[in-house]
């Protein structure tokens, strides 16, 4: 059974609730638990991220220039990264192993005011990610992933989507993120789906965009290319009301009926393009939670994005260094 950790090291059975401000009743004089304007579903992994200068053949080595631990996988770097912004933002996802990697992986999401729970089994052990960056801007990535951890999203608690304003989920993390999406469509929560190259695939569209009210792509020949306007088309048609495709180290494109933006990405010196994809979809969420347009929404996310390549690991700059880049952004509009 899955135990919760307290604030003070003593051990209860239950689940590690990751919230400082969590209510702990009058006698305890703390805050209630705040309402998460974000909830994101999925699933929970520490990674590393390694960075060298260019990935070196089979079986051989090469010199690692920098390193960084974060919490993976995409709805943890999205949680992570709006924490960044102050927004405040909950996550659901997978149980964790009982073990230090776990336990750590808890402590961290605590630290950075990340709302929501963590289980801990004595029956798993914590997976683990490896993502290599090398100069040109691309990531290889080694990840666990293994059916019974992502199960563990069946059992998790929906209850943090009520009163949220939008939920975050993954295709990755498959068929669990539909009773998500369902609940929050129950709740009348808004739903940012990252498809990313599954809009090639006709049932994911039928089973998992056709339920979604923000929809991320890509259409970049590692992930298999496609016609940008014509993939917008196609979520168009099944039903998405915001299309946003991004195009690697060319910006985005972002569609909303018969209204779309095209946005070149700003020249930077890639460190690191771990999380860009993530801190694009933050970026966005963040826009609309503000009220603001399609093209705000989208030179914010796309300036975002492309700064964050800059840093090491899934960190962002300041809402105000990304507004200033955001506004002198080149764009097109139709």
């Amino acid at each position: 059974m899955p135990r919760r950790i307290h604030g003070d090291g003593a051990s209860a059975t239950g689940v590690e609730l990751l919230n400082k401000n969590r209510d702990q009743g009058a006698a305890g004089g703390r805050p209630e638990q705040e309402t998460p304007q974000v909830v994101c579903f999925g699933m929970i992994i520490p990674a590393v991220v390694l960075v060298v200068d260019e990935f070196p053949p089979h079986n051989t080595g090469a010199l690692v220039r920098q390193a960084q631990e974060f919490i993976s996988d995409d709805a943890a770097i999205v949680a992570t990264i709006l924490r960044q912004w102050d927004v405040p933002t909950g996550l659901i996802g997978t149980a964790l192993g009982d073990d230090e990697r776990g336990r750590s992986a808890a402590r961290r999401l605590r630290e950075m005011g990340v709302l929501g729970e963590v289980r801990l089994s004595p029956d798993m052990t914590t997976p683990y990610e490896v993502d290599v960056s090398d100069r040109s801007g691309a990531r290889t990535y080694f990840w666990q992933r293994e059916p019974e951890v992502l199960a563990t999203l069946d059992s998790a608690d929906l209850s943090l989507l009520k009163g949220s304003g939008m939920l975050y989920v993954d295709w990755y993390d498959g068929e669990p993120i539909l009773r998500a999406m369902r609940e929050a469509r129950r709740l009348g929560v808004p739903a940012f789906l990252n498809l990313e190259h599954g809009h090639q695939d006709a049932d994911a569209l039928r089973r998992f965009a056709s339920g979604a009210t923000i929809c991320q792509v890509v259409t970049d020949p590692a992930q298999r290319g496609g016609d940008a306007r014509g993939v917008a088309e196609k979520l168009l048609g099944v039903g998405v009301d915001s299309v946003l495709v991004t195009l690697a180290g060319e910006g985005c494109l972002a569609v909303q009926g018969e209204e779309w933006v095209r946005v070149w990405a700003p020249p930077v010196e890639v460190v690191d393009g771990c999380g860009a994809g993530a801190a694009f979809s933050a970026g966005f969420m963040l826009g609309r939670l503000r009220g603001w347009d399609l093209e705000r929404s989208a030179r914010f996310a796309c300036a975002a994005a492309s700064m964050k390549c800059t840093r090491l690991g899934p960190k962002v700059h300041p809402e105000e260094e990304i507004t200033h880049v955001a506004g002198t952004l080149r764009v097109e509009r139709g």
